[in-house]
């Protein structure tokens, strides 16, 4: 069977979502650089991977996919076993808390942590454009605000979906492993039970191979 494909770079926290889920299964995939400064994004190819030109697009067989939330949930359930039941489908209870922690990572954690990311990160490092400190001081507000919710979520359960590793874990990993090479990484010392979960994350083989390439 051939490997599935991921085209994008590992450095990129979307397309990095989907290897992580990737890794976790212990799939084979090939991962197919897509070169931005030659814009092979804007390429007729990827468009048709891709519509909106960007970053992942991935491929299984005639399956053709994008969006990174929606390839890493397809990979979830092709390789699902009883070991590895990220979305806990089985179980209708189980299920939707995952998928409320996976809304709340997307619209509400991320969208508080990545434009810190961005301005302390990648705007400076990759378009040689100065910090925007007040954009990075309003978000590092609404960032505090929900790592208080964080706190006392998992002061009743050690995962944010329960007391299992799922779905909604995993997705928090990209963004927040770049936050962490920001100068604002302290923050998550203020919340202890939230840093015990992101290093019960980064404990994970899984996890500690794709860091390597992850390199800020």
């Amino acid at each position: 069977m051939a490997p599935v494909k991921v085209f994008g770079q590992a450095m990129s926290p979307n397309v990095a979502r989907v290897l992580v889920f990737l890794e976790e299964a212990g799939a084979d995939y090939e991962l197919v650089d897509i070169d931005f400064q030659a814009k092979e994004h804007k390429s007729p190819d990827h468009l048709a991977r891709n519509p909106f030109g960007q970053i992942p697009a991935f491929q299984d067989g005639h399956v053709v996919l994008f969006e990174s939330r929606a390839i890493a949930k397809y990979v979830a359930r092709k390789y699902k076993t009883d070991e590895a039941d990220l979305l806990r489908e089985g179980d209708l209870s189980e299920a939707a808390m995952v998928d409320v922690w996976t809304e709340v990572e997307a619209h509400t954690y991320s969208a508080a942590l990545s434009p810190i990311v961005y301005e302390c990160l990648i705007f400076p490092l990759m378009h040689g454009k100065p910090t925007d400190n007040k954009v990075v001081d309003e978000s590092l507000e609404k960032l505090r605000k929900v790592l208080e919710v964080y706190e006392a979520r998992l002061s009743k359960h050690r995962y944010l979906a329960g007391d299992f590793l799922s779905f909604a874990d995993l997705n928090h990993f990209p963004y927040t492993f770049y936050f962490m090479a920001t100068p604002h990484w302290a923050l998550f010392e203020s919340y202890p039970r939230v840093k015990a979960w992101w290093e019960s994350i980064m404990s994970r083989p899984a996890i500690q191979k794709l860091s390597a390439t992850m390199t800020p």
